[in-house]
């Protein structure tokens, strides 16, 4: 039960601190069904904050043993800037969505407002405005599908189908001034307005809408002859630019250029996964070099300390003067030091690893305490067995990252550039619209205010007027009738619609241009003097790689025979410091040189280090340079961006001391 108890304590502290999370970031994708997942706002997951479980297995006895492989796994795994990279490619996804809507850029506002209004010619409002008479008691208004700013260029028609509903309810009391229409000093009107809109703009640069209006009228005037009454229409209509934003290229630029971004953004965060490896094997490394320097400061100051007791010794026994034991201390206490600053070198370095390696850092209690043991060393060949550098440089061109998304930056810009390009064009938009119109009602026959008949005879008057009948009107009155066609309910009007009893058509164009246009031809002079600014930077880029690549290819020769200079230098001091010190045994020699020679030695041992590291930095920055960092390091890109390595790491059989 004690076990069973351990254990389950164990798993419960540890497993927060080494969370499994090598789930990769799904991409964002609406999560209502198929009616709603348009209006529905995707879910994004909460930023990875722990790191992997691969840490743990490395880790034992308070030392995290790792290999240079493990360390890169590790990196790509856990390293928080490769990390928040991730999210741009969610992003650049999002953007390319958002361009293939089109419509203005984002945060540029529409107008649209919700209104109703009687139909020209519908009931006493209606009739006193198809009349050019100003009422009281109706309400208008205007609305607009696409807001437009002003800007460089044309705005890209809405892509994305638009439907719009409007529905108004309303009761309204209108004083008259003037009573000789309406016959009553109080218009009561009760209206109910409905309205459609399907539109789609074009992406050749037009915009083509369906529209249907339904108004409905009820109102207590005694002189209409249809009340209530409906009015309907439907209006089809086209819009587009024949000029100035003209042009599938031009109006899909964005697209376009949100497609290559998309690309960019993956060299973008192949770049980064590029400088983390580096950073990774610079640091592991120099980590490295730091242990190997550690045990040649240890050893300098075991030589000196030794050295000081045989001095103490002689002393003792008289064949040494006092003098001599001083300066053998003064070399011990000089190797201390310098022991120190080694300590305090490999401590920040294993900071600095520790910090590439783990997205919660020093924060983690167990990353904390951890010292890193590396299970790899620097291994400098007798040759570096490099290709000729025409092929160096073929191999940089071809597989940097940076000089890629050069190039389509470059690409996005031309493509960019046809805005102002045909902003220099005029204006000219075609316009046309074709609508049918209905309307119909409750039938009312109306008194002819002051009108006689002429007997009971229809013969004599004009066609919608009878003889009053009975019990309507002044006896031998003359009364209004609506036309038999418009009697009905919202069925008959919506015939007449059908059968196109009231078509209107009408077609058009405009046409406007600035006389002398400066300003869009200066914008596109700008346009095109900044892109050859920016074919010669992307020129000076290349060229620069050229000298880089050469001067890595340089620097990784002369460092591999600094090395082995350094080597060469250090085995002979340490020949020197033997021969030195069977000199001064046989007495013909002092403590200073020996002393002297302790510090040749040690500074031989630092040079060796140091050349070593140089020589690993060179390496690294050479496949970095010609771009073969991946490649030379075993690193899939597509692990890198899952976040998830399929290499296992597991601890060595026998642990170094």
């Amino acid at each position: 039960m004690k076990k069973l108890i351990a254990a389950a304590l164990c798993f419960t502290c540890t497993g927060p601190l080494w969370a499994q999370q090598t789930q990769a970031i799904a991409p964002l994708t609406p999560t209502g069904g198929f009616l709603f997942k348009s209006y529905t706002a995707a879910v994004v997951p909460p930023a990875r904050l722990g790191n992997a479980g691969r840490l743990a297995s490395l880790v034992s006895g308070n030392r995290l043993y790792l290999t240079a492989q493990d360390a890169i796994a590790l990196a790509l795994e856990n390293n928080i800037d490769i990390e928040s990279n991730r999210y741009n490619a969610l992003t650049a996804q999002s953007n390319l969505r958002r361009q293939q809507a089109g419509g203005p850029l984002p945060g540029v506002p529409s107008g649209a407002s919700q209104v109703g209004s009687v139909a020209s010619g519908q009931g006493v409002s209606g009739s006193q405005a198809a009349a050019g008479v100003g009422g009281s008691g109706s309400s208008s208004g205007s609305s607009a599908v696409n807001g437009t700013i002003t800007q460089i260029g044309s705005v890209t028609p809405t892509l994305d189908p638009s439907f719009t509903d409007t529905q108004t309810y309303s009761h309204i009391s209108s004083p008259q001034a003037q009573t000789i229409q309406s016959q009553t000093i109080n218009l009561i009107q009760n209206e109910r307005y409905y309205s459609e809109g399907l539109s789609q703009g074009l992406i050749t640069g037009g915009t083509i809408s369906l529209s249907y209006s339904d108004s409905y009228l009820n109102e207590n005037s005694p002189t209409d002859v249809l009340n209530p009454s409906s009015s309907n229409s439907l209006s089809f209509s086209l819009q587009h630019n024949l000029l100035q934003g003209f042009g599938i290229a031009l109006n899909s630029r964005n697209i376009t250029i949100a497609k290559v971004n998309l690309t960019i953004t993956d060299l973008n965060f192949k770049q980064e996964v590029i400088a983390t490896i580096v950073s990774v094997l610079n640091g592991y490394y120099a980590l490295a070099a730091d242990y190997e320097d550690l045990r040649a400061k240890q050893s300098a100051l075991d030589v000196a300390q030794r050295f000081y007791e045989d001095n103490k010794k002689q002393v003792q026994i008289g064949t040494l003067a006092p003098l001599d034991v001083t300066t053998a201390e003064s070399q011990v206490a000089s190797s201390q030091l310098a022991l120190v600053g080694s300590q305090t070198t490999l401590e920040q370095d294993q900071l600095t690893l520790k910090n590439l390696l783990s997205r919660d850092g020093l924060a983690d209690p167990v990353m904390a305490r951890c010292d890193i043991i590396p299970l790899d060393r620097i291994t400098v060949p007798e040759s570096d067995d490099l290709p000729p550098m025409k092929q160096l440089l073929a191999s940089a061109m071809s597989s940097r990252p940076d000089l890629a998304a050069d190039k389509l930056t470059l690409a996005s810009n031309v493509t960019n550039a046809l805005n102002t390009t045909n902003a220099v064009l005029p204006t000219l938009v075609a316009l046309a619209t074709a609508s049918n119109a209905g309307l119909s009602g409750v039938a009312r026959t109306v008194p002819v205010s002051g009108a006689t008949g002429v007997g009971n005879s229809n013969s004599a008057l004009p066609s919608g007027f009878i003889p009053c009948p009975a019990g309507v009107g002044p006896k031998g009155g003359i009364c209004e009738i609506p036309d038999p066609t418009l009697v009905g309910g919202i069925g008959n009007a919506l015939g007449q619609i059908a059968d196109r009893h009231f078509p209107s058509e009408s077609a058009g164009a405009y046409f406007g241009t600035p006389l002398r246009n400066r300003a869009a031809i200066a914008d596109s002079n700008i346009d095109r003097l900044s892109l050859r600014q920016e074919e010669l930077e992307n020129q000076r880029s290349v060229n620069a790689v050229v000298v880089s690549v050469s001067n890595q290819y340089i620097a990784l020769q002369q460092a591999r025979i600094r090395y082995k200079a350094s080597v060469q230098n250090r085995i002979l001091e340490e020949q020197l410091l033997t021969a030195e010190q069977k000199k001064f045994g046989l007495g013909a020699s002092t403590t200073y040189a020996v002393v002297q020679q302790e510090r040749d030695l040690a500074a031989a041992q630092s040079t060796e280090v140091a050349s070593l590291v140089a020589y690993s930095q060179a390496r690294v920055a050479l496949d970095q340079t010609i771009g073969t960092t991946l490649t030379a390091n075993h690193v899939s890109i597509d692990e890198a961006t899952t976040g998830k390595v399929s290499r296992v790491s597991a601890l060595p059989q026998s642990l170094p001391q």
